[in-house]
C-alpha cells in the first residue's frame, strides 16, 4: 500500500518539482500539499499522513515550529535550500534531509530509509500511525528553546512536573515541554508509563530496582540513576499491575 504523504513548502515550484520526482516512486502517494505551517498543521490533523516532506525556512513559522505544534509528528523528510551546517544546530533525528535542488538518487535513498523504518515498526506493539495511546515506537517532537529532538517514547524514562511544564528525561537530556502531567498521562500507554506520584510518570521498562519505602510506599531506581517515590496510594495500584 502506498505511503500517504503531504508536501509542505512555501514555494509552489519546489512543491511541483518534488511531486514530479515522486512520480518515479509508486510507493509514495502525495495526498495533499500546504504552503505554510498553519495550513500544514491543519492538513496533517485532517488527513493523518504517514510522511511529510517539510521545508524548514518558511514565512512566519519554520518547519521546526510546525513539529512543535502538531499533536503527533508523522515521519519527516526535510527539504531545504540550506546546507548541512544549518541543520546541525538542531538535534533532530529526522529520517533524512534533502538539499534543494533535490537529486533523484538522494530522494531514493531517503525513501529506502523510510521503508526500513516502517518495516521495523511493524514489529512494535502498535502501528506508529494509529490514533489513540502513543506507543513506545511513536516519535514525539520536543523543542526547548533553540534545541529540538525527535524521541521515541521508549527512550523516555521519566516525566517530571515543573509548574505548568513537564521535564522530559531521555539520554542525558532533560528539556521542558509545555504540557501538564495529567494531559500526558491521558495520551501515554498505561502498560508502559505509570503515574508514580503527583509529580512523576515513570517508564516501567526503565526500572532497575524496587524497594519498600516510608508509609507503605515504594522507592524505584531507574536505569538513568533517578530515584522516584511511588506514593502509598499508587503503590497499591502498582503492585496489582506488576503482580507483586
Amino acid at each position: 500500500m502506498a505511503i500517504k504523504s503531504i508536501i509542505i513548502d512555501d514555494e509552489r515550484l519546489a512543491r511541483n518539482e518534488l511531486k514530479k520526482l515522486l512520480q518515479s516512486h509508486s510507493e509514495i502517494e502525495v495526498i495533499e500539499e500546504a504552503a505554510n505551517v498553519d495550513e500544514g498543521i491543519e492538513k496533517i490533523e485532517q488527513f493523518n499522513p504517514e510522511l511529510i516532506f517539510l521545508d524548514i525556512q518558511m514565512p512566519g513559522k519554520t518547519g521546526f515550529d510546525l513539529l512543535a505544534e502538531v499533536e503527533k509528528a508523522p515521519k519527516v523528510i526535510f527539504t531545504t535550500a540550506y546546507d548541512e551546517y544549518a541543520i546541525k544546530a538542531f538535534e533532530v533525528n529526522a529520517l533524512d534531509y534533502l538539499l534543494k535542488p533535490i537529486e533523484p538518487k538522494r530522494l531514493a535513498d531517503a525513501i529506502h530509509k523510510l521503508q526500513d523504518e516502517l518495516t521495523k515498526e511493524k514489529f512494535g506493539m502498535n502501528g506508529a500511525f494509529n490514533r489513540g495511546p502513543l506507543t513506545e515506537q511513536d516519535q514525539v517532537f520536543v523543542k526547548d528553546g533553540e534545541r529540538c529532538w525527535f524521541v521515541k517514547l521508549g527512550e523516555i524514562r521519566l516525566f517530571e512536573s515543573v509548574g505548568n511544564y513537564a521535564k522530559v528525561y531521555f539520554s542525558t537530556n532533560k528539556p521542558l515541554i509545555l504540557k501538564s502531567l495529567n494531559s500526558l498521562e491521558e495520551r501515554l500507554d498505561e502498560r508502559m508509563f505509570f503515574r508514580a506520584n503527583r509529580k512523576h510518570i515513570i517508564n516501567l521498562r526503565w526500572i532497575e530496582k524496587i524497594e519498600p519505602y516510608f508509609n507503605g510506599g515504594l522507592l524505584v531506581d531507574l536505569k538513568g540513576g533517578e530515584k522516584i517515590e511511588v506514593s502509598r496510594r499508587q503503590t497499591v495500584k502498582f503492585k496489582e499491575m506488576m503482580s507483586l
